[in-house]
């Protein structure tokens, strides 16, 4: 039977989960829209759309060093719900 820690358990893992695969690519996404950032205060060039470009290129990159870990850590956690779900139905 599943009880409220049970509950609990589950959506820390899945927060977790969360934080740990898109932390990464953000913190990636963020360094370069810094450094961008830093670029456009230096030279004086304000232009908005500047920044998409590396970003976008930036956790592409990202995605295909991190991607193998990232995919293993989501199915790892799916595996854990699935192997879980009959205490979690009922």
């Amino acid at each position: 039977m599943m009880n409220m820690e049970m509950v609990i358990q589950f959506a820390k893992e899945g927060i977790y989960t969360v934080l740990l695969v898109s932390g990464p690519l953000l913190i990636l996404a963020l360094a370069i829209g810094l450094l961008v950032s830093i670029f456009q205060a230096t030279t004086q060039i304000q232009e908005q759309t500047l920044a998409f470009i590396p970003k976008i290129v930036a956790v592409l990159i990202g995605m295909i060093i991190f991607g193998p870990w990232m995919l293993t850590s989501m199915v790892e956690f799916t595996a854990n719900i699935f192997e879980n779900l009959n205490v979690l139905v009922g």
